[in-house]
């Protein structure tokens, strides 16, 4: 066994040797020497070359099922159960899935039902790398009892034990069924402290699984009540990119409900959103964009929300400033706040912007614009801003639509009695005219669909489609 023992530090070693003198050691009737072959794969195993950990699988397992007939610490149970938690971390998950297919599974269950001490360590420690590592491992798990056993422990075990537990759990929420089950027993507040605590790998997962829960509108509520947003919240100040935007779109999917939007704000979302819509990550930005729009359906988060985009309007990055207009394009539309997007100042910042050089930031603010340019106040605030030359400018630009916001925003500013004389020398525009006649025969569709609505019945409005066939 010296061969056996060297590490990769010293060239030359020879690992089928290595191998079958691991072999031998197990074929003999010696369990203290299986321990110490064991403990020794287990420390070469970092550097052992991959398929020859493979052919250890099968023997570690049949070491896993063995029953020690002496009182040795560690027992070969918990050596074998050492050395399969390192090996499952090899292979990026290759070796996790043999260990699944091996059997593996069911013996770590079983053992964990009676084990205490370092053995129930051990053995929630190779759990926890098998259902981390490959994913269908976690259905083998669930598969043999094992997320009631996981339940359990979590109610019973001590708090040095619960971080495995934890992370376990993370790892299996992520199946509908095991989600479906915490529900239904009142685990929810372990999975909201699986986002607490762990690695954050695990975190993470646990927040992908809360938001998962939280498409069940009967789950949301017990989700705030177990303390979720201070959770997530907590994870899109500390995480890293992919975290925080897993936390970000958990929270937007509980946030949908009217009755946490203003909790959710309160709790002191907005700038952590705001600091999103700023990164690096564009799914991170959309994200942030559609929780800002969710969130300012009431006044008074709108106003945060238009404070924080102006700033960002302020700043020197394009593609945050892009993302702020974008955002202001939508909120322009919200009836509600208006007169909030005018009082923020961003409207002589838009309009200074219709001339930066990032064509994605011009089109975006140019859309905003148009958007503001249906309310009469903002019209006014627009024109004293100096937005008609540069939209009529506009009307030349080589995007498509770029000509069609501007087109949009001045035939708006023809209708307007005290603007109408500002853009007389755009009358006769190609652009323009093709403008107003698609926007007629817009308002003139809506005019008959909202008229046709009007002489509808109740009866008709409910009839059964196929009756109609």
């Amino acid at each position: 066994m010296a061969q056996f023992g060297r590490t990769t530090e010293k060239p030359g070693i020879n690992w089928e040797r290595a191998f079958d003198l691991y072999v031998n050691a197990i074929a003999c009737d010696n369990e203290l020497l299986w321990v110490q072959a064991t403990t020794k794969l287990a420390k070469l195993s970092k550097h052992a070359p991959e398929d020859l950990l493979a052919r250890t699988i099968p023997v570690l397992v049949e070491l896993l099922r063995r029953i020690p007939s002496t009182d040795l610490s560690p027992s070969i149970q918990e050596a074998a159960a050492h050395c399969l938690k390192c090996v499952a971390c090899r292979g990026e998950g290759r070796l996790a899935v043999l260990i699944g297919e091996s059997g593996a599974i069911p013996s770590l269950l079983s053992l964990l039902l009676h084990a205490d001490g370092s053995l129930r360590r051990v053995l929630l420690k190779c759990l926890r790398n098998s259902v981390t590592f490959a994913a269908h491992n976690r259905e083998i798990v669930v598969r043999h009892g094992g997320l009631e056993i996981i339940l359990n422990l979590l109610n019973t075990c001590s708090d040095d034990l619960k971080r495995y537990l934890l992370e376990i759990l993370s790892a299996l929420a992520l199946l509908r069924e095991v989600r479906r089950t915490i529900l239904i027993s009142r685990g929810v507040c372990f999975l909201v402290e699986a986002a607490r605590r762990g690695s954050m790998v695990s975190r993470c997962r646990a927040a992908q699984a809360i938001g998962l829960l939280g498409l069940v509108k009967r789950a949301r509520r017990t989700l705030v009540d177990s303390g979720t947003f201070s959770v997530l919240l907590e994870l899109l100040q500390v995480g890293d990119t992919s975290t925080k935007v897993v936390a970000a779109n958990a929270l937007g999917v509980i946030s949908s409900h009217v009755d946490y939007i203003r909790p959710l704000a309160s709790a002191g979302a907005i700038p952590l959103y705001a600091d999103l819509l700023q990164g690096t990550d564009p799914m991170g930005k959309e994200i942030a964009e559609d929780v800002f729009c969710i969130l300012a359906v009431v006044e008074e988060n709108g106003v945060a929300i238009v404070e924080h985009l102006v700033r960002i309007l302020r700043g020197d990055s394009a593609e945050a400033k892009a993302a702020a207009a974008d955002v202001l394009w939508d909120l322009a539309g919200y009836k509600h706040l208006p007169s909030v997007v005018r009082n923020s100042g961003a409207i002589p910042i838009l309009v200074q912007l219709l001339e930066d050089q990032n064509i994605d930031v011009r089109e975006k603010v140019s859309g905003a614009i148009t958007q503001l340019s249906y309310n009469e106040a903002d019209r006014a605030a627009l024109a004293n801003s100096g937005a008609i030359p540069r939209l009529v400018d506009m009307l030349q630009d080589e995007s498509e639509e770029m000509r069609d916001n501007a087109a949009e925003a001045l035939v708006n500013f023809s209708e307007d009695p005290s603007l109408g004389d500002r853009i007389s020398d755009v009358l006769n525009s190609p652009s323009f005219q093709n403008m107003q006649e698609r926007l007629t025969q817009i308002r003139a569709s809506d005019a008959y669909l909202a008229a046709s609505l009007r002489h509808m019945n109740t009866e008709q409005l409910t009839m059964d489609p196929a009756a109609l066939i």
